[in-house]
């Protein structure tokens, strides 16, 4: 299955922020949003990095609290990797693994149209695994 078909039916929004805003801006949106990460635009359509959890918690623990009054540009993580609509869940959730993140833009001419987490994957993962059991129960039953 490809990233398209996982997206396919998803709200087209993409929360974003940008490189310019503030940390506290940034702090803000994850919280009233409930969400992990954003993808971090400059201006444009494209995304140049990505803030999440961990740049909050990283960066807290080497310039402390004034860390929320700087750029989101200075303590995201970046290059941003993403991926495009025709990536299998398969190469995406072994691309997270490789890289150790939790988070995936999904980029398509140069716009986001989506953004996946871990979590999306796995789920994805355990929803086909379960359905396989229950196709092979079935069929024993049968």
């Amino acid at each position: 299955m490809t990233i398209a078909r996982l997206i396919a039916g998803r709200s087209t929004e993409v929360w974003s922020i940008e490189a310019d805003d503030t940390v506290a801006d940034a702090v803000a949106m994850l919280a009233s949003k409930r969400i992990g990460a954003l993808p971090v635009r400059d201006g444009g359509t494209h995304v140049v990095g990505i803030f999440s959890e961990r740049d909050v918690l990283y960066c807290l623990q080497t310039r402390g609290a004034d860390m929320l009054q700087l750029k989101v540009r200075e303590v995201m993580t970046a290059p941003a990797i993403t991926i495009d609509p025709s990536t299998r869940v398969d190469e995406a959730l072994g691309l997270m693994t490789r890289r150790r993140i939790r988070h995936l833009p999904v980029e398509q001419d140069g716009a986001v149209i989506g953004f996946v987490s871990i979590g999306d994957l796995v789920k994805y993962h355990i929803d086909t695994i379960e359905a396989e059991a229950e196709a092979l129960r079935s069929y024993i039953a049968s």
